[in-house]
């Protein structure tokens, strides 16, 4: 096997087993402390895919992540989330050290007829790429330290019936305030978080501007997430806090804006402006605009004459 064909770890064992750590205590949870690792990833870089849910707070690392395509230096404390059948890539050079911090891990069987095991696809983190990792406060840290020392004393002490909604009592509670965090986050970076918006406009508005959307019809969310280095996840988060709008909703409303001003300044025929945008059919544009305007293109420009 190269170093680019990726290890599939099925399950929290085979996980331990990799790292030469001891067996773990629970077939389907685990808690693990870097410093712990016996067995160090390959020299020549090393890609993973998880058969389970993985949450880390890493710091003082030297080895490079690459997940989501892109990749990040963990110098500082930070948490990321993965979710089953993510790729992650960890490079080292010949200066390893073993990094500060823990990794929790759930396998989705310990998840099985609770209603976490549905509600965890809501924590959109899951899917932001590793340079969108949620840095934490100092206070930040502590409050999931806690809840983190919680679940692994709680299936280190004798599993009862209870054990298991405890836990997963501990860890909904871990990814609630990781949310809140997130959010904080973005607050806390306004600045940067508006410049990317402005980013994204200035996108658009030179995607609608030139031949690309005629020979490429609307731009997805996916083409939108690569040209500004961001994951669609981490995208749609920041847009609706800051806009209220998803990115496919923010993406028709700079449309719209457009048709508007293609109505409203020139003298192109309906047919004109539905093929300058992208569509194929006038009947398809009218019908998209009356949707977000409540008006057809006609009624519109009639307010101009």
């Amino acid at each position: 096997m190269s170093a680019i064909d990726p290890i599939r770890i099925q399950t929290i064992s085979e996980f331990h087993t990799l790292r030469g750590l001891p067996k773990p205590k629970h077939p389907l949870i685990s808690v693990v402390s870097f410093k712990d690792f016996k067995k160090r990833p390959q020299k020549d870089g090393q890609n993973l895919v998880f058969n389970f849910y993985s949450i880390s707070v890493k710091r003082k690392m030297n080895q490079k992540y690459k997940y989501g395509q892109h990749e990040y230096d963990f110098d500082e404390g930070t948490m990321f989330f993965i979710a089953p059948n993510q790729v992650l890539r960890i490079d080292v050079d010949d200066e390893y050290r073993a990094p500060e911090g823990w990794m929790l891990m759930i396998h989705p069987d310990f998840l099985w007829n609770k209603p976490l095991a549905e509600t965890i696809r809501k924590y959109e983190f899951f899917d932001y790429s590793v340079h969108e990792a949620l840095f934490l406060s100092a206070d930040e840290e502590v409050k999931i330290q806690q809840l983190v020392a919680n679940i692994r004393h709680e299936y280190n002490t004798n599993i009862d019936t209870f054990s298991r909604d405890i836990i997963l009592s501990q860890l909904e509670t871990l990814l609630n305030y990781s949310d809140r965090f997130y959010q904080r986050q973005f607050i806390t970076r306004d600045k940067a978080n508006h410049q990317l918006v402005e980013r994204l406009e200035k996108l658009l508005n030179g995607y609608f501007n030139s031949d690309e959307i005629i020979l490429n019809g609307l731009p997805t969310v996916q083409y939108i997430s690569d040209q500004l280095n961001i994951s669609p996840g981490y995208l749609r988060s920041l847009l609706n806090l800051l806009t209220g709008q998803n990115t496919q909703q923010f993406i028709h409303q700079k449309l719209t804006d457009k048709a508007k001003e293609k109505l409203s300044t020139t003298n192109l025929s309906v047919s004109e402006i539905a093929y300058e945008l992208g569509f194929e059919h006038p009947q398809s544009f009218s019908k998209f605009f009356k949707k977000t305007t409540n008006s057809t293109p006609l009624e519109f420009r009639q307010l101009f004459l």
